[in-house]
């Protein structure tokens, strides 16, 4: 078992920490997790495609970069005098991601970018998976990692904790929890948690050329999280398994588009396959502890 405490590297020897995404829901927590470790806000660069959104960011000292993963020449520019690079997968038209990547990974190279860490994706094969290209890219970007040259790291996070109020449906007191995932289990893990491996990862040292799976140490059926929301809420949660189409429909009902609702429905046939359920997890040998407990997360949204 390896253990990698949270100490921070000594910035006198520690170059310049990108970051992209910078403005995302997993960039903003590693950056806010780097801070929190003492990292100086000097020693941190976030990556932005609309500038008028980076306010926050300056207001927290750090250097703001304009780049976009269709432009290679604004990322050559963003990523001079970066020693370590956090790739934040792109949230762009799927078919675009992995060129896009590929993109940022050249860029870096011509850069002299010294160390990327990749978020890519933890299932059981992404080649295999029923998802297909909506989940390919991710092994397409490995591969292409380990072919460039450049010490990287691959970061395989499992699927959002966060995520979860949204899958279930509303007024899940009332109406239970809905959605058409099986007895398919998944080791959800908090957005804050990825966050700080991700920060560990960049801050610490002999992470270089391995691959570490970011997900919980235990796996949940939606089935056994009902049963979980029952006893944090004291009321009996039923777990419902509608048709795709109704799913669908319930989740534009709470704001998704349909291209957006389609989208999740396939991950939900991908949970009911059990494609999620890897039974892996470097998160404690990471962070020095285990992670937050899924009930427990629950907890500070439902109780």
């Amino acid at each position: 078992m390896f253990l990698y405490r949270t100490k921070v590297i000594n910035l006198k020897t520690q170059n310049m920490i990108l970051v992209t995404g910078a403005t995302g829901n997993l960039g903003k927590a590693t950056i806010d997790s780097l801070l929190n470790k003492g990292v100086s806000p000097n020693s941190i660069t976030a990556l932005v495609r609309d500038e008028t959104k980076s306010t926050e960011l300056r207001s927290k000292g750090l250097q703001i970069k304009i780049g976009d993963y269709q432009d290679l020449g604004s990322l050559k520019s963003a990523f001079q005098g970066v020693d370590k690079l956090l790739l934040v997968s792109s949230s762009s038209d799927i078919s675009k991601r992995f060129e896009q990547h590929k993109n940022a990974i050249n860029a870096a190279r011509e850069a002299g970018v010294g160390h990327i860490i990749y978020t890519s994706f933890d299932m059981k094969n992404l080649h295999q998976s029923v998802m297909g290209e909506e989940v390919q890219y991710h092994a397409y970007t490995a591969d292409y990692l380990k072919q460039i040259g450049i010490p990287y790291t691959l970061m395989d996070n499992t699927m959002y904790a966060d995520m979860i109020p949204f899958l279930i449906g509303k007024d899940i007191l009332n109406n239970g929890i809905s959605i058409p995932a099986g007895d398919g289990r998944t080791p959800f893990l908090p957005i804050k948690e990825m966050a700080e491996a991700n920060a560990v990862v960049l801050t610490t040292r002999g992470h270089e050329n391995k691959e570490y799976t970011i997900a919980a140490e235990t796996a949940f059926s939606f089935a056994e999280i009902a049963d979980q929301l029952s006893e944090i809420t004291g009321k009996i949660i039923a777990y419902h398994q509608p048709k795709v189409s109704s799913y669908i429909a319930q989740l534009i009902q709470t704001g998704a588009s349909e291209d957006d609702a389609a989208y999740i429905a396939r991950f939900c046939g991908a949970i009911a396959n059990g494609e999620f359920d890897t039974n892996k997890s470097d998160v404690k040998q990471l962070l020095g502890r285990s992670p937050v407990s899924l009930k427990d997360f629950l907890k500070n949204i439902y109780s």
